[in-house]
């Protein structure tokens, strides 16, 4: 062989240079590609939102088809509302009835305190009254003592003072019996307010029904898998379609063995199966605190004696730099690729 290559110089040279290539190539080819990690196991990801009834009735409008892309608070679409309607109008009416009970209390609460200062006044009167009888009685009982005065005159003072007394009487029984009926009147005053609070709850709560009566949007996206149909009875808690926001992710599943120089702010180059052509760019944005399996319905029990050990997956999500200028939805394929170094 030696003779060989001492007969033909330019061919061996020839191959070591390709060898010499080929190795600095390698060695190239390495030390970029560890300054990268890619996976396979990503998708579109989204927080897909579910749109159902929260009330009993039938649909009267369905306002967006299939995919169609709406706008934050547009209507999706709306329930018969003449039962709900004929509910607020009827909490209405008893908070009307509320507030004209209260009026009512209040307009008899101000006549009763009319009738208690007058009362008191009677009571003012009656007791001038009786000091001035009662002053009497004691002059004509000295003058009656004296032979000044007749005995008739005695008894006619004595008759004043015992009817003075008794209309004192009298006037103290009706100012106490104001005073009763005032407390009964603030009592109904109480109970009227109670019922006007609980007229004005039952209110608040047909307006809140009456207001589940049209769906719409909660966020902007597309409505897709659309259940229903105009003429629809929807009951409460049924799913009507699913709304898919515009603000989606990346989710990587990337192996644990390639997170080890992974950190959140790194930059990515996202190539989506779909869009062959374009390239986006992303950032990482947060790794699970958990691999995928730890998360899922049947997570795997490894202490049963029969262990195999596996490289576990861990979702790394992956956000947009700028707002992909292409349509995109949850599960879609993508290969995201990681600078780590």
């Amino acid at each position: 062989m030696a003779g060989s290559i001492k007969r033909h110089p330019a061919k061996a040279g020839t191959v070591l240079l390709v060898v010499l290539l080929a190795a600095a190539g390698a060695v190239f080819w390495w030390l970029n590609a560890r300054n990268y990690e890619w996976t396979d196991d990503a998708f579109i990801d989204a927080r897909t939102v579910t749109v159902g009834a929260e009330i009993a009735g039938r649909i009267t409008e369905v306002t967006v088809t299939d995919n169609q892309p709406v706008e934050a608070g547009a209507v999706l679409l709306r329930i018969d509302d003449s039962d709900y309607q004929a509910s607020l109008k009827q909490a209405e009416a008893s908070v009307a009835a509320a507030q004209a009970e209260i009026a009512n209390v209040v307009a008899q609460t101000e006549a009763q305190d009319a009738k208690i200062d007058a009362a008191r006044k009677q009571v003012a009167q009656a007791q001038a009254a009786l000091e001035f009888a009662k002053s009497e009685d004691q002059r004509n009982r000295e003058l009656l003592a004296r032979g000044t005065a007749t005995q008739q005159q005695a008894q006619q003072a004595a008759s004043t003072l015992r009817q003075d007394q008794a209309a004192l009487d009298t006037a103290m029984a009706n100012a106490e019996a104001a005073k009763s009926q005032l407390a009964v009147l603030q009592a109904q005053g109480k109970s009227a307010e109670a019922k006007l609070r609980q007229a004005r709850a039952s209110e608040d709560q047909a307006k809140t029904t009456l207001t589940r009566t049209t769906i719409m949007a909660p966020v902007a996206g597309r409505a897709t898998n659309i259940t229903v149909a105009k003429g629809t009875y929807a009951q409460p808690g049924q799913v009507l379609m699913m709304f898919v926001p515009k603000d989606v992710w990346v989710k990587a599943n990337f192996k644990e063995t390639q997170l080890d120089l992974m950190r959140p702010g790194q930059p990515v180059d996202i190539a989506i199966d779909a869009y062959p052509e374009k390239t986006f760019h992303g950032r990482v944005d947060s790794v699970q605190a958990g691999s995928g399996t730890a998360f899922s319905l049947l997570p795997a029990e490894n202490a049963t004696g029969n262990f195999v050990k596996v490289v576990q997956r861990v979702p790394v999500k992956i956000v947009f730099d700028q707002p992909p200028d292409a349509y995109l939805g949850p599960g879609m394929s993508v290969v995201p690729t990681v600078k780590v170094r």
